[in-house]
């Protein structure tokens, strides 16, 4: 179940590597991150996840996976959902 609309998919090059060496479905990470589990955030930026759903601001996740981090950021216009590296924000 989706909490939001989450627009256009996209992820950066460096995310779609990351995933294909670490065989992580993408998809997956999107998944987790419009139903809610906003990964590995603290509880205050949990807390503003929630907040930023329910007044339609920027919604992020951040996932430890491997030896990295793969985040997800839908726009708080929700016309997209970007799937990228921390380094490449």
């Amino acid at each position: 179940m989706s909490l939001f609309n989450f627009g256009s998919i996209v992820a950066t090059p460096g995310a779609l590597q990351f995933c294909e060496k670490h065989k992580i479905n993408p998809l997956l990470l999107l998944g987790r991150h419009i139903a809610g589990d906003f990964g590995d955030l603290s509880a205050d930026d949990v807390a503003a996840n929630v907040h930023a759903v329910q007044h339609d601001l920027r919604v992020f996740s951040s996932y430890k996976l491997a030896d990295g981090k793969v985040w997800v950021i839908t726009e708080a216009d929700r016309s997209s959902t970007c799937i990228l590296l921390p380094d490449e924000y």
